[in-house]
């Protein structure tokens, strides 16, 4: 469930059906409760004051029945309050009370009494359903912004592996709110800027944080406020402009995408080349033909070329530091390093090419 609108999540595997529950304004649900109890009432009062002949008054010496003595008939009776100076005679009277009044007094209660322990079970399901989650939480990732980059991102996290409990969607519109829970992601409705949301979404205890709103200033303010929140995590930013991609590093962003001159780029090398530009877009898209990946040094790669692995080795990350494939620092591989390459999609990006799978990683220890 989701810890804050209360919208059940998708159930994960296969061939299972989790249809989205219709979400409902409350003071809705109570209009159409009291609506349905003013229903009741009104349909007693009717059949009481119709069927009038088969009661009698015992205030009333000539035991007539008037429409006003007909609903406080039913009031009482429908409240279980039951005076008894009104009641029923005739045999019909009192199987109409038996089959009709008496289920109608149940319903009427239901509506009710339900409505007021619905209130108070929903509240406290929700409070333990938030605390259970937050108790959890942890080592996670947050996105900033749901639209068409926060979803790739997400996308791309699920599918190398990380479950979808582990992924927190900071948005302010309800239609990301709608898109993430129907791909079942806990959300925390609100402006990532304000430093309440971001720790209401867990920010501070975030292994990760990933902005990608559309305005350049909001990223800023956002990087700050999670740099301030949590001065471990890794925080990476989309930036729409190139100019504002310095900022954003100062602001406290290990990493950051400029979208708008990634894609130009694309696009230039596409006209240029298209079959450079298909190779670009095939190690972009994810699942099919290549796909770049990072992956630990093996022991048996120790002291080898980058270029003499099977994989296609692009870089080696070496104490924290990315260092091309060709730089002199990492002619022979050590432990510890972790190897940037290109790979069959097909394989799990972390993994050891298939038949090394269970060999042993070279650790720097």
């Amino acid at each position: 469930m989701d810890p804050n609108s209360g919208q059940p999540l998708p159930v994960q595997g296969r061939g299972l059906v989790s249809l989205p529950e219709r979400v409902r304004s409350p003071w809705w649900e109570l209009g159409r409760r009291l609506l349905a109890a003013l229903s009741i009432l009104v349909g007693t009062v009717l059949l009481v004051y119709l069927d009038r002949e088969g009661y009698r008054d015992g205030n009333d010496p000539t035991n007539t029945i008037s429409l006003i003595d007909a609903i406080y008939y039913t009031t009482v009776t429908l409240s279980t309050t039951g005076y008894g100076d009104i009641a029923p005679v005739t045999d019909g009277a009192r199987l109409i009370n038996a089959f009709v009044i008496t289920p109608a007094r149940i319903a009427f209660l239901v509506l009710l009494i339900g409505t007021t322990l619905e209130v108070l079970a929903s509240q406290g399901r929700e409070m333990f359903r938030v605390a259970r989650w937050r108790k959890h939480m942890g080592h996670h990732v947050v996105v900033v912004g749901y639209g068409t980059k926060g979803r790739s991102a997400v996308d791309t996290l699920v599918n190398n592996g990380l479950a979808r409990e582990n992924v927190v969607v900071v948005d302010p519109s309800p239609v990301a709110l709608q898109d993430a829970h129907a791909d079942g992601l806990a959300v925390v409705t609100g402006d990532a800027t304000r430093r309440d949301v971001l720790r209401r979404a867990g920010a501070g205890e975030a292994d990760q944080v990933i902005i990608t709103s559309d305005s350049d200033a909001s990223n800023v303010l956002a990087t700050l406020t999670v740099r301030q929140l949590n001065p471990d995590c890794w925080i990476v930013v989309a930036a729409r402009e190139q100019e504002n991609a310095p900022l954003m590093k100062q602001s406290g962003a290990n990493s950051v995408i400029t979208s708008s001159d990634a894609v130009g780029r694309l696009l230039g090398l596409s006209s240029l080349s298209p079959s450079l530009g298909s190779v670009m877009e095939d190690l972009l898209a994810y699942g099919e033909g290549l796909e770049v990946a990072e992956r630990d040094l093996l022991v048996n790669e120790v002291g080898k070329q980058p270029q003499s692995l099977p994989d296609q080795v692009i870089a080696v990350v070496r104490d924290e530091k990315v260092y091309r494939y060709f730089d002199p620092v990492v002619t022979l591989l050590a432990r510890g390093d972790r190897l940037v390459v290109v790979r069959p999609a097909k394989e799990l990006p972390w993994a050891p090419r298939p038949g090394t799978h269970n060999e042993d990683v070279a650790d720097s220890d």
